[in-house]
């Protein structure tokens, strides 16, 4: 589903990603892991055409660019949950969700209606759709950020950092949208420095050290 073929990104001469190779099949999570520093979030970045990259190659099922200017040919199809959610506070959690979709992508507003009720479904949030996000926990907006990326139906999702200041409960509720996501046949790509989360999630380990894919490791989870 995803391949990340030979990627390269230096700033101001120095080489932050030193030739990063691999792949993510459809439902599939792969986590990287590395110390801060080691290129994880440019890596993202790159991936999701928020940062250029030098040279080498961004694969999504048959689709395959080579900088960063051709990124529109993956519109659509690479999802991310940021960090800090960035979801926006005068729309209900309803509207943030089909915002792209209506807005930006022309989907009927009906249709793409009908499908944030099935994400906010999958997210346990049915309840909320009519709330506002400064109404939410941190882990429901989280969840609802999810949903919002999830609404363009990407086959590559992407987060960074999910379980950054979440609670143990809200950790399991992330753990559990992230198998169906999965289950949905999206890739999953995660950046974390949560060592316990990753075993919980993850099908593929990915250590990056100072630009370089150091070790992959299968671990099979369910």
């Amino acid at each position: 589903m995803l391949k990340v073929i030979d990627l390269k990104k230096s700033f101001n001469k120095e080489e932050v990603l030193k030739g990063i190779s691999f792949e993510v099949d459809a439902g599939e999570t792969a986590v990287i892991l590395g110390k801060s520093g080691a290129g994880k979030t440019t890596l993202i970045r790159c991936i999701n055409g928020l940062e250029t990259f030098d040279s080498g190659k961004i694969v999504v099922d048959d689709i395959e660019i080579t900088n960063t200017s051709e990124m529109k040919k993956l519109r659509g199809q690479i999802g991310m949950v940021f960090q800090n959610f960035n979801l926006f506070p005068h729309l209900t959690v309803l509207e943030n969700i089909i915002e792209s979709p209506v807005n930006v992508f022309g989907k009927n507003k009906e249709e793409a209606t009908k499908i944030a009720l099935d994400l906010l479904d999958m997210v346990d949030l049915s309840d909320k759709k009519d709330m506002y996000p400064f109404q939410l926990s941190g882990g429901q907006q989280q969840r609802v950020a999810i949903a919002r990326s999830c609404a363009l139906m990407p086959k590559v999702l992407c987060f960074d950092e999910p379980t950054s200041a979440l609670d143990y409960e809200n950790i399991k509720k992330i753990e559990e949208v992230i198998q169906k996501c999965k289950n949905r046949g999206m890739a999953v790509l995660i950046i974390t420095h949560d060592r316990a989360f990753s075993k919980e999630v993850a099908d593929k380990i990915i250590y990056i050290k100072e630009g370089l894919l150091v070790e992959e490791i299968d671990t099979d989870a369910q």
